[in-house]
């Protein structure tokens, strides 16, 4: 929720828009619809089309199903990293690097390739050997459900390299770290990355269902009538909020490293209770626990602060971009609270 809860801009455009219809037939086009596609593209400072979606794992199946497309015999791998999330469906979980999460749905698509996070030793080693056998690697410039773990610049940089080289697709993953998160509009302009695909949703519509799939320059010709489609996406109904949204994101954004730094400082007392490291970017930060806490999360509700717990050790914390600094303080003395019990 970029905006935080109710937010009134994004509630009266769901009023508005709902009040006129709450679904079109896909042979209508929304002029909420361009509104936003044309937004999305331009934040990314190409040429482009939009697929829109009702989730982050829709989004992932656009962007495989285009892979798909432009694979052949020889040039079919996709490269996906450990701990990366990307979804649920079979699709996603095809490149999603929880073991936990795949393991029982085992046989998934074919020749994709795991590699480690911020590993360059193994992802020189995997190119020597695949480099023209790869199709598409699907990185999430900041890891969420893996732990709030950003790439390293050395790391990204070798991705962009291979990726020039080798003529893969890149697929950013933006859903939770995009649309200003990070002090950038997009995660993946914090590097030297230069993505085909980016893949949205999560804060996109404002707390109803909204992704997108975001195909820049020539990966826009990929899929075309009737490769692809969706009954209900996009909603009018999320497209008004995401309108609002798309248009404050330029202006909170500018807030957000500071309010970042803010944050973290306010975080640095938590390191005298259980806290061994303060990671991530803007708004997108996880304490790393030196052990777990019991009850961590009911203890959190009994003091009125909703905590996120991600690999059992690393609380997440996701504010709304527009949070306040008084807000911020209670955020943090609340936290305080919590660990000490």
């Amino acid at each position: 929720m970029s905006l935080g809860h109710c937010h009134p801009e994004v509630s009266a455009a769901f009023i508005d828009k709902i009040s006129r219809y709450a679904h079109l037939s896909n042979y209508f086009l929304d002029e909420d619809c361009i509104y936003v596609a044309d937004k999305l593209v331009s934040f990314s400072g190409k040429k482009g089309k939009v697929f829109f979606t009702n989730s982050g794992t829709e989004a992932t199946e656009a962007a495989l199903k285009a892979v798909k497309k432009i694979s052949t015999a020889c040039k079919n791998k996709i490269v996906f990293l450990k701990n990366g999330f990307h979804g649920r469906t079979l699709g996603a979980l095809s490149v999603n690097g929880f073991e936990n999460l795949t393991g029982q749905f085992m046989p998934l698509l074919g020749n994709t390739v795991c590699l480690n996070i911020n590993d360059c030793e193994e992802l020189d080693k995997y190119m020597l050997e695949n480099a023209q056998n790869t199709a598409a690697m699907f990185v999430e410039p900041i890891q969420g459900s893996g732990g709030v773990l950003p790439l390293t610049r050395e790391f990204a940089q070798k991705i962009e390299k291979y990726h020039k080289e080798c003529r893969f697709l890149l697929i950013s993953d933006e859903v939770q770290a995009g649309l200003g998160r990070t002090g950038k509009i997009y995660s993946y302009q914090n590097y030297p990355l230069d993505p085909d695909i980016i893949t949205l949703a999560k804060s996109l519509g404002g707390g109803l269902p909204l992704g997108a799939a975001v195909f820049l320059e020539e990966s826009g010709n990929i899929l075309k009538d009737p490769d692809h489609g969706s009954t209900f996406a996009p909603n009018p109904v999320a497209l008004a909020g995401a309108r609002v949204i798309t248009d404050k994101i330029p202006e909170v954004v500018e807030g957000v490293n500071e309010k970042s730094e803010y944050l973290k400082k306010k975080l640095e007392p938590l390191t005298c209770e259980n806290i061994a490291e303060v990671r991530g970017m803007g708004l997108m930060l996880g304490a790393v626990m030196e052990k777990p806490v019991e009850n961590l999360l009911k203890k959190g509700v009994d003091n009125f602060i909703l905590l996120n717990l991600v690999r059992k050790s690393i609380i997440r914390l996701l504010p709304a971009l527009n949070i306040t600094f008084q807000q911020i303080d209670e955020m943090a003395e609340k936290l305080l609270i919590v660990l000490k019990e």
